[in-house]
């Protein structure tokens, strides 16, 4: 799943390598510029981790969506720009954990009752 603001430029619809894209789970647009320093001096790694994450606390649907089907036994895989090279100051990892803290809160669905066989889980 691709989560960022915008869709590569450089990569065709057909060799795109991501199956769903959600730009709301990206860094809004005025986060991503104050961060890569567009509008003035850039802001630190905790403060964009600050910022990131209170923009989160509005997509609690969309991370509970995605914890539950974490939860069930889905793997899913974020994506994000290639210029993220750094996974430890990445948002991916940020919404990794969000996710699994969401997942691990998230009653258990057993896989019967799921309907299908479900993968090993990971964010």
């Amino acid at each position: 799943m691709l989560i960022c603001r915008f869709r590569p430029r450089a990569v065709r619809k057909a060799d795109e390598t991501w199956d769903a894209w959600d730009k709301e789970l990206g860094p809004s647009v005025e986060l991503l510029a104050a961060y890569q320093g567009k509008r003035g001096p850039p802001i630190p790694w905790s403060e964009y981790r600050r910022r990131y994450l209170r923009e989160m606390a509005a997509q609690t649907e969309r991370i509970g969506a995605l914890a539950r089907r974490v939860a069930a036994g889905e793997t899913i895989t974020l994506l994000c720009a290639s210029a993220c090279v750094d996974p430890r100051r990445c948002h991916r990892t940020l919404l990794k954990e969000r996710i699994e803290a969401a997942a691990a809160a998230a009653p258990r669905v057993s896989r019967r009752r799921a309907g299908r066989a479900a993968p090993r889980s990971g964010a």
